[in-house]
């Protein structure tokens, strides 16, 4: 008996399985004559371009907000993107930052440590910041943009972007006094550095912003209002002995490790009306971990409070609204720069007000929190990847990926795929550069849906402007061909 597959049976040549034809996007002038036989396709086809799909060719397009945003498909603007070094992470990031700015979208980097976004964020008109020794610092305890924010709402609404500024300021007082000691602070010292802080607030006069220094005088000083909060008694040995901890961690930040980068005034203040923001910390030394993780920590910080600011100013009406996409990069860090950070890091992304901001956290395996010292730190870094709207995979050994299936739910072909890709390239012939199998190809997860393997494609202004392995040219010989995947 014929069917739609041709005759069954032995010799009749029945199909077992028909291809589906291939998906391909075009604007209204270009296919305007197709109309109305136009066909959807099995990728999402909303947000920025990011390549095509590895099984069908059909356009797949993607972000955080778009999605949130446009097409509901998630329910928090946010990525966390796993991946082996070299296959192509940040150049994916790369791709949404310049298409996110077409629409209005404004790109923070906060930390760029390669660096890996400055030249796309430069010819996207934004301001370039760079942090390090000697070329550049920031004043933690500078309320920055909010502090400016608030004098200018004024009223109940400035009063509470204030109080927010200060819990923005204490936590990053506390993650850097984490740093040096590598171990968190005390709740008792966290009280006695709140009341010192607001001590400080209202000493220092209108119009000037108050350092490290100063506040390193309020605990010398002691001020009755420090002094409530130790329970001296009057007794000046007891505050001493309650605050000198504290004092001395202080002074290690001012005179140890960190430098001087931030005992002084904010070298350059982020511009509320840039297009896109890029702080450059790629000076500061690769075996520096403990300023690489600081001075990290500070440009969250001072990055994120700018978005509060922004969104208070809107709120207010004295503003338009906009929106933001961060990327944290090399999560891993400041992961490993101290017990407790994962506290801080989780403090400093939540403070920021949620609505018109996703973000895109990058590191290189799920290791990177099995490393941290408590099983509370792991589990709280865990849950970055678990609270993710979308989960995007480059190549990963199986161990990895099967660790990663438990936590979003992978099925056995999508982790056969993945690891496929972490394989090395193949002894190349000729003297010619071979790529890894896996380099521009990602699985994009999404709650329990069935993942979407892409090839990434980039243009060759991209390929001019992210480039990873610039140190490794020179003037006699080609680029290296780790930017020539995905041409589009």
């Amino acid at each position: 008996m014929l069917t739609a597959r041709g005759w069954p049976g032995p010799g009749g040549g029945q199909i077992g399985h028909l291809d589906p034809p291939t998906m391909w996007r075009a604007t209204t002038v270009q296919a305007c004559g197709l109309w109305p036989f136009a066909a959807g396709s099995g990728a999402p086809m909303t947000g920025v371009p990011l390549g095509q799909h590895l099984h069908t060719g059909a356009t797949v397009c993607g972000d955080p907000i778009s999605w949130f945003t446009r097409a509901r498909y998630i329910s928090n603007p946010s990525l966390f993107m796993l991946g082996m070094p070299g296959l192509g992470k940040s150049t994916l990031i790369n791709r949404m930052l310049i298409g996110l700015s077409a629409t209005g979208v404004v790109p923070l980097v906060l930390g760029d440590l390669k660096p890996d976004y400055a030249d796309t964020v430069r010819a996207l008109g934004g301001q370039v910041i760079s942090i390090g020794r000697g070329m550049g610092g920031i004043n933690i305890l500078d309320p920055g943009a909010m502090g400016e924010a608030a004098a200018r709402i004024g009223g109940e609404a400035g009063r509470s972007l204030t109080a927010e500024t200060h819990g923005r300021v204490l936590n990053m007082v506390a993650a850097l006094i984490s740093v040096v000691r590598g171990n968190p602070m005390s709740d008792h010292e966290q009280s006695v550095l709140s009341a010192a802080l607001h001590h400080l607030r209202e000493r220092t006069p209108a119009g000037r912003a108050p350092l490290l220094p100063d506040l390193l005088a309020v605990l010398k000083e002691g001020p009755e209002r420090v002094r409530a909060v130790t329970l001296d008694r009057g007794d000046d040995s007891r505050y001493r002995t309650a605050v000198d901890p504290l004092h001395r961690s202080l002074l290690g930040i001012l005179d140890g490790p960190l430098g001087s980068t931030f005992a002084s005034e904010t070298s350059t203040r982020i511009n509320p009306n840039a297009s896109a923001v890029c702080i450059d910390i790629s000076r500061i030394g690769e075996a520096d971990t403990q300023l690489t993780a600081a001075a990290m920590l500070a440009a969250w910080s001072d990055g994120l409070g700018s978005v509060a600011a922004s969104h208070a100013l809107a709120d207010a009406g004295l503003a338009p609204r906009r929106w933001f996409f961060t990327v944290l990069d090399e999560l891993w860090r400041p992961l490993r720069a101290a017990s407790g950070i994962v506290d801080r890091i989780d403090a400093l992304t939540r403070l920021n007000r949620s609505l018109g901001l996703g973000d895109a956290k990058i590191t290189h395996t799920l290791k990177d929190a099995e490393a941290l010292g408590s099983e509370s730190d792991r589990a709280k870094a865990r849950g970055f990847v678990e609270r993710a709207g979308m989960v995007v995979c480059a190549g990963l050994p199986r161990t990895e990926m099967e660790e990663l299936g438990r936590i979003v739910g992978l099925s056995e072909r999508e982790i056969d795929l993945v690891s496929s890709w972490s394989s090395p390239p193949g002894w190349a012939v000729g003297g010619e550069h071979e790529e890894p199998p896996g380099r521009g190809r990602f699985l994009i997860k999404v709650g329990g849906r069935p993942g979407i393997p892409l090839r990434a494609t980039i243009t060759d202004t991209e390929r001019e402007l992210h480039n990873t392995n610039t140190r490794w040219a020179t003037g006699t010989q080609p680029r290296p061909a780790r930017q020539g995947w995905g041409r589009a």
